[in-house]
């Protein structure tokens, strides 16, 4: 039976982990609002991600998965599956992948158990999706709207969605008025998922610098504590230009200054997802990670790569030479910067 006709009062949504991830799945969370309008959604999130859904329309309550606390070690994971329990859900569908989720959602009691058939939770779901081959390769927007359809539901829009707290925008719009009116350039030179995807920090460092020198225009460093040492080289390029906010913003801050950027410089990570949500101007560098699966889903976005035979390799460490990154030079990233900052989509 299609999961549509069986009218569910409370749907518990497992979200992904990583931001770009979850990101990608807010078409399919507004496709579930679709479908079920009269439902309490609840959204059941890490901490770190949980800003993404903080303001959404589509979601009635984020619950904190705190697996570092409360929720530590299978003590904690029982500990939620009784909380849950006891939010009396009718249903469960998981945009993550791991057999922990479904084996949260079978111990909270959860009667209906909708996901992928992967992972070897097969038997903990109700109602199991088999994975597609050609599903695996194509973007992740896709992968997940195409479960819901699976599912019996209706996927509408594959737009990317992003509503940001009024806070967070209200001190966005008071920080860029206070560099004045100049262009606004982001630049991103971290990614959590390991330093395969991280282009050289001296050369967003260069970029950087010409964009300054050629536009007048005020860079801005995102990241985490983790990437000061990178922002300290971007800075050195161009001091005087140059805002390092390396772990000195929330989440939302940041994503909400990244929507007011004129042109964003990024790896392939959560930020990058951010600024394709929010519509911004972006130039996306890839080296050991698919394009295709997991680029900008955004038309306003150049992707920056080189072909070689070993990538995408998928890895978080190059175990030969790097040469996929390396081979990105400073005009391959200046020139598309320079095209976005002056309007230019050719």
């Amino acid at each position: 039976m299609p999961i549509i006709d069986l009218k569910p009062r409370k749907i518990l949504v497992r979200s992904t982990n990583w931001i770009g991830d979850a990101i990608m799945t807010t078409p399919a969370v507004r496709t579930i609002r679709v479908n079920f309008p009269d439902a309490h959604i609840a959204v059941l999130v890490q901490p770190w991600v949980a800003d993404v859904f903080a303001a959404s329309p589509h979601v009635n309550e984020l619950i904190i998965y705190d697996k570092k606390g409360a929720h530590q070690g299978l003590a904690g994971m029982y500990r939620l599956g009784r909380e849950l329990a006891a939010a009396h859900f009718d249903m469960a569908i998981l945009l993550q992948n791991a057999f922990e989720a479904a084996l949260l959602a079978r111990l909270a009691g959860i009667p209906v158990r909708c996901g992928y058939s992967r992972d070897a939770r097969r038997l903990l779901l109700t109602h199991p999706v088999k994975l597609p081959r050609e599903r695996k390769i194509r973007h992740h927007v896709h992968y997940y709207q195409e479960l819901l359809a699976d599912l019996g539901l209706n996927p509408g829009s594959d737009e990317l969605f992003l509503r940001l707290p009024p806070a967070a925008e209200a001190w966005a719009a008071d920080f860029v008025k206070s560099l004045g009116d100049r262009p606004l350039v982001g630049i991103n030179p971290g990614a959590a998922f390991g330093p395969a995807k991280r282009w050289p920090a001296e050369r967003y460092g260069q970029v950087g610098q010409r964009l300054a020198q050629e536009f007048g225009a005020r860079l801005v460093v995102f990241g985490t504590a983790a990437d000061r040492q990178a922002a300290a080289a971007i800075k050195a390029m161009a001091p005087e230009a140059t805002e390092d906010l390396t772990g000195r913003t929330s989440l939302a801050q940041a994503m909400a200054l990244i929507g007011r950027c004129n042109c964003f410089v990024t790896n392939d990570s959560g930020l990058m997802h951010v600024g394709a949500a929010l519509k911004t101007p972006l130039v996306a560098l890839f080296g050991s990670t698919n394009a295709v699966a997991t680029g900008p889903f955004s038309d306003n976005s150049v992707v920056v790569r080189h072909e070689l035979p070993c990538s995408p390799c998928l890895k978080t460490h190059c175990k030969t030479d790097f040469r996929c990154m390396l081979d990105i030079s400073v005009d391959d990233v200046l020139a598309p910067a320079r095209r976005l900052l002056s309007g230019r989509r050719d």
